[in-house]
């Protein structure tokens, strides 16, 4: 089946690679333009962008995917059906009913609809999560699911593994979907109203630890926000110790305090202890708590 496809992210990207490699290759990709990104401020090429160069695709990065120019190379490129995934930009009509158009989502819908399912089921410590296949319509992620793969979520996966998996899972769940798309068999299901949660984007306020909160909560948000977003911890002096790597523990530190005992880090919280397991010092690289401690004193919260 001759296919567009459109993606931004490195989740994204794998699930091009996967659909690249299938009967469905896409005749054209669509990604944002490029933007500055990091401490320099380099103007990067969205993954997917860097993707579809390494696979040889033609590639057309649009500030918004239905200004005209867009529609007509998406046209030209006469797709029999869209493939969409961690696109970035709202599809408006006519592009949104002129082809077959599938997103590929990653949590079970109707779960965690929204900009940032991944972590919001890692900071929600579900038990499952998964991968559907859905129509794209004018609502958030509200469109019948055609297909829906179901994993366990490990109490210690982080957004780095789970996303890398539920990437894989989603690019074998889109060739399937497509496969029985140019069969005339794919079938959609409506969402269920029951059980509507919302994946809002994570607001920069969310990166800071409140050590009240219980020590099991902050681990699974120190879990779901790194690599790609990062956690830290406020000192008593304005600043910040980044936390990369951490795992609740039961201990009788005092909530609110950072001790350093038998070269591990931990800090007291509303309930049980974080062990705080790689830090990063302000101004510094990420490193092991234990070598930290051979430099630093723990700082007062």
């Amino acid at each position: 089946m001759r296919t567009a496809y459109l993606g931004t992210s490195e989740f994204a990207a794998v699930v091009l690679r996967r659909l690249a490699g299938s009967p469905h290759r896409p005749a054209l990709v669509v990604t944002p333009p490029d933007r500055r990104q990091g401490r320099g401020r380099r103007m990067q090429p969205p993954p997917a962008a860097v993707a579809a160069r390494e696979l040889g695709l033609e590639l057309l990065q649009a500030e918004n995917v239905n200004d005209e120019d867009a529609l007509e190379r998406i046209r030209a490129a006469r797709p029999e059906a869209v493939a969409v995934c961690a696109f970035g930009q709202l599809i408006r009509e006519p592009l949104l009913s002129e082809f077959p158009m599938l997103n590929v989502h990653p949590s079970l819908l109707p779960r965690w609809r929204g900009a940032a399912p991944i972590e919001r089921s890692i900071m929600a410590q579900d038990p499952t999560t998964g991968v559907c296949v859905m129509q794209v319509t004018a609502g958030l992620d509200s469109g019948p699911v055609a297909l829906c793969e179901e994993t366990p979520l490990a109490p210690d996966e982080d957004f780095e593994a789970l996303s890398a998996r539920l990437a894989e899972l989603g690019g074998d769940l889109l060739v399937r979907a497509l496969d029985l798309l140019a069969e005339g068999a794919l079938k959609f299901t409506e969402q269920s109203e029951d059980g509507v949660t919302y994946a809002e984007k994570i607001d920069s306020a969310e990166r800071r630890l409140d050590p009240s909160q219980p020590a099991a909560e902050l681990a699974a948000k120190v879990r779901a926000l790194n690599p790609h977003v990062g956690t830290y911890l406020e000192t008593r002096g304005g600043a910040r110790l980044g936390v990369r790597r951490a795992k609740a523990v039961e201990d009788d530190v005092a909530p609110g305090q950072l001790e350093a005992r038998d070269r591990a880090l931990l800090l007291g919280c509303g309930e049980g202890a974080l062990q705080l397991k790689t830090v990063q010092p302000p101004g510094g690289k990420p490193m092991p708590a234990d070598a930290y401690l051979r430099g630093h004193q723990p700082p007062e919260l």
